[in-house]
């Protein structure tokens, strides 16, 4: 197994592990980081996940080991950025970016992360990292351009400016860096980051409904990509409308008012999967 996952109550621990490989991805274990995070967000129990690396290393990014292993002829980018069952629509290593996941994600970067070990974290909904990290796209430098959605990702997190400069130079920089940039919430030192990543896991939940939570989520991402402002505060409007009428809203002001702690008992399978307002696009390799 290149993936190992350990449960703790709500706190769900995924961690890539192969420490023999600096955690570098191929595509077994792409595909199993991708089953991981699937059965997390479809885990009734589950409510919150933290991501981290084996050993050393956080992700080395791409196995460069299994490209030199392929006979001539292999493409090991076509195995596994595109399906190998003959269908067309991109997949990526996390494929496609995990937006999709409902619950929030902390990724816990307890080591050097370059390649897709760094963009696979961009949709993690918060970063830590250990003090002192190597972090790069390196994608230029070898003569590619960046992946797994991080065009989409990295400028919304760190702004054009920061993200050209690291994109198109390729250059490593330090974790610190990172931090100022806002591309991390904090660094720490490397053996305590993962155990302060399951702090803050615990405290996103403590008080939250999950509903309400995996809908906020959903409109942070979504709703500053509308043309006009007065959109998101339709799907705002909505939203608190419909928490309050059918969701944990309907508890919400009644505990506050009684003085007491609510009850969020509305499943998340209770609440659409997909809303009018946002649409999701047909994707394929033309």
């Amino acid at each position: 197994m290149t993936v190992r996952v350990e449960e703790d109550g709500p706190v769900t621990t995924i961690i890539n592990d192969r420490p023999e490989a600096r955690n570098a991805v191929d595509p077994e274990t792409g595909d199993a980081l991708v089953e991981a995070f699937l059965e997390f967000d479809n885990d009734p129990d589950a409510s919150v996940a933290v991501f981290w690396g084996a050993g050393g290393a956080f992700c080395a990014g791409w196995d460069l080991k299994y490209v030199s292993s392929l006979k001539p002829g292999e493409d090991p980018l076509k195995d596994l950025y595109f399906p190998t069952d003959g269908g067309t629509t991109p997949r990526g290593p996390l494929g496609p970016s995990r937006l999709d996941l409902s619950k929030p994600v902390i990724g816990a970067i307890n080591g050097a992360a370059v390649g897709v070990g760094i963009t696979m974290t961009l949709p993690m909904d918060i970063r830590l990292v250990a003090a002192n990290s190597k972090i790069g796209f390196v994608f230029t430098q070898r003569g590619l351009t960046p992946e797994a959605c991080s065009s989409w990702f990295l400028p919304r997190v760190v702004g054009i400016q920061k993200a050209m400069e690291w994109v198109i130079s390729g250059d490593i920089f330090m974790a610190e860096e990172g931090v100022a940039a806002g591309l991390f919430h904090s660094a720490h030192d490397k053996g305590e980051v993962v155990d302060v990543a399951r702090c803050i896991a615990r405290k996103l939940i403590a008080k939250s409904s999950p509903v309400a939570a995996a809908l906020a989520k959903q409109m942070l991402w979504r709703n500053p990509n509308f043309a006009h402002p007065m959109q998101a505060h339709a799907v705002e409007s909505k939203m608190i409308y419909w928490s309050n009428e059918f969701w944990d809203g309907r508890d919400g002001f009644t505990s506050f008012l009684e003085k007491r702690e609510p009850r969020f008992e509305t499943a998340m399978a209770d609440i659409p999967q997909q809303f009018d307002f946002w649409h999701e696009p047909e994707i394929s390799e033309q």
